[in-house]
């Protein structure tokens, strides 16, 4: 592996050095961070040289929650694609559906269902998707990947009955009379509906992570939480990492159940592919309707159209004694924990459970992770903090359904949704993530967006102010290591730690934080080694690349 120096406009994330002109990397690793006379010196011969002009050297962006394993899936071809970020309107989500039972008459799964945002959409019962599907198996995925609705079909591909239990923390909706309603609540129950139509695409799971792994280099990403790991797909991981380049290192975070242990040693894998935590839950989602808050849903005609009653306030999936239960016997051998909580009242339930754990084990490093946090309170904050707690804020709610949680969904409490300031006020080395489909993966935008608070119409959500621009800097590359548990080698561009790094078309300092969002990724770099470049006219990182005499 042959030497790099990169030449030019270098951002390092390095509190201690924060600017430099010349990076040298050597053996994958950066071996010198400095100015650009000094570094030529005595660069060995047959070294690449990488001028950058105008284009600004920063590390490799880190997106802390994400689910690249499982998306791979979502996104292939074996799904049908009717997220509102692709598909806008009702009807055309409607005409994909009836063309994929005409063509796949094994089974139809599609992904993306969201008529908060499709407007017009009613969601399905089992008794409507056998109208329109017949004998052939469907699964509609919900957008955020906590509901999914099945025909007759699919529950007995599946094998799910009127007797079928549920799962832990999840739920088959069952008519008056008992009889399956067609709609399947939380992980669990989704998963048990979709995995027998989704169980053709393992098949190529090689290659669809391999592609999923390439859609990250794209965006700058270099190393990705998968926060819905299964360590039982570790064969097919190995046989990827055989057959395929990968071009993004995974830290992954097993799925609680209760009275579970940690499937691998807590030490395993190694710096590319590796299970850090264990992803537990406490609520849903805000979309679904089961977010557990304090104060109540507003009672509208949308709400109505989410089969809520006035007044309505979402439960939380695991009570306080469950959720202490769970994290009990998984830090106890180690692990950290990642929660996914919404609510303001199931936030509480956590901090509660895991005050108790972190107290009665000792803990001191352990960087509990709170996930999501869109009802969380600058209080909460701070008491999470105080407790060592961290978080991973969703701030793309902000742009994409900015307008929904003001108007339609919460009032007032929307308006601080997703309070990242809180946060970083309260003294958190908090993140930003996209959460695997839910979003498109676009970790400039989340930056953007948790300075702004601006939704895509433009409206600002001005329940909460808005972050700098080095926390929003920091939180896709520092603190996203830190969370990871990977700040030795990973997050910022320092001597010793991976030449994990992106070439952008712009200084973050130089624009405003709209234009942020608009930043062109121009190549990526995973160990020295680029997995990424632009190959356009107006943007090539490859004509700037010569070899040094």
């Amino acid at each position: 592996m042959s030497a790099t120096l990169f030449i030019g406009n270098v951002l390092t994330l390095d509190e201690a050095n924060p600017r430099a002109s010349a990076v040298l990397v050597e053996g994958g690793r950066i071996a010198a961070v400095g100015e650009a006379a000094d570094l030529r010196a005595g660069l060995p011969a047959g070294a690449t040289v990488v001028e950058l002009g105008d284009q600004v050297l920063m590390p490799g962006l880190i997106e802390p929650h994400g689910h690249p394993t499982s998306s791979a899936v979502v996104l292939s071809e074996h799904v049908i694609d009717i997220r509102p970020v692709i598909v806008p309107t009702a009807d055309e989500v409607m005409r994909r559906i009836r063309q994929g039972i005409a063509t796949r008459q094994t089974g139809v799964v599609a992904s993306g269902w969201d008529p908060l945002l499709q407007r017009g959409l009613v969601d399905p019962s089992r008794m409507s998707l056998d109208e329109l599907a017949g004998d052939v198996p469907i699964v509609i995925l919900h957008n955020s990947g906590h509901s999914a609705f099945f025909n007759t079909a699919a529950a007995r591909l599946a094998g799910v009955t009127r007797e079928t239990p549920d799962p832990a923390g999840a739920s088959f909706v069952r008519e008056a009379d008992g009889e399956l309603a067609g709609i399947a609540l939380e992980i669990g129950a989704v998963f048990a509906v979709a995995g027998p139509l989704l169980s053709a695409a393992y098949a190529d799971f090689g290659e669809l992570v391999a592609a999923e792994l390439r859609r990250a280099s794209a965006v700058g990403v270099t190393t990705m939480g998968d926060l819905s790991w299964n360590p039982e797909q570790a064969p097919l991981i190995a046989a990827v990492r055989q057959q395929h380049e990968l071009t993004a290192r995974i830290r992954g975070y097993e799925m609680s159940h209760p009275g579970g242990s940690g499937s691998v040693p807590r030490e395993n894998g190694d710096d590319m592919v590796r299970q850090v935590g264990i992803k537990t839950w406490a609520d849903g989602s805000p979309w679904v309707g089961n977010v557990a808050t304090t104060f109540p849903y507003l009672t509208n005609e949308t709400t109505a159209s989410m089969g809520l009653e006035p007044g309505h306030h979402g439960t939380a999936n695991y009570d306080q004694q469950q959720i202490t239960e769970i994290s009990r016997a998984y830090a106890a051998e180690g692990w950290q924990l990642a929660c996914h909580a919404h609510g303001d009242l199931a936030i509480d339930s956590v901090l509660n459970a895991w005050e108790a754990v972190i107290s009665e084990l000792g803990l001191t490093d352990h960087r509990f992770r709170l996930e999501h946090v869109g009802a969380m309170t600058p209080a909460q904050f701070e008491r999470a903090a105080a407790l060592g707690v961290t978080a991973s804020v969703f701030v793309d709610h902000v742009h994409y359904w900015g307008d929904v949680l003001v108007d339609d969904l919460f009032g007032e409490p929307g308006a601080r949704w997703a309070d990242a300031e809180s946060a970083f006020a309260a003294g958190m080395r908090a993140t930003f993530h996209n959460d695997g489909t839910v979003t498109p993966l676009e970790p400039f935008r989340n930056m953007s967006v948790a300075m702004t608070r601006l939704s895509n119409t433009g409206r600002r959500l001005d329940g909460a102010a808005g972050v700098s621009l080095d926390n929003a800097l920091r939180a896709h590359t520092v603190n996203a290591a830190w969370q990871l548990q990977s700040e030795k080698d990973l997050g910022s561009i320092e001597v010793g730690k991976y030449a994990d790094l992106i070439v952008i078309d712009r200084d973050p300092y130089q624009v405003s934080a709209a234009e942020l969002a608009d930043t062109v990724v121009l190549a990526t770099y995973l160990a020295g080694e680029r997995v990424f470049a632009v190959q356009t006219a107006e943007h090539s990182e490859l004509s700037n690349t010569r070899s040094a005499d």
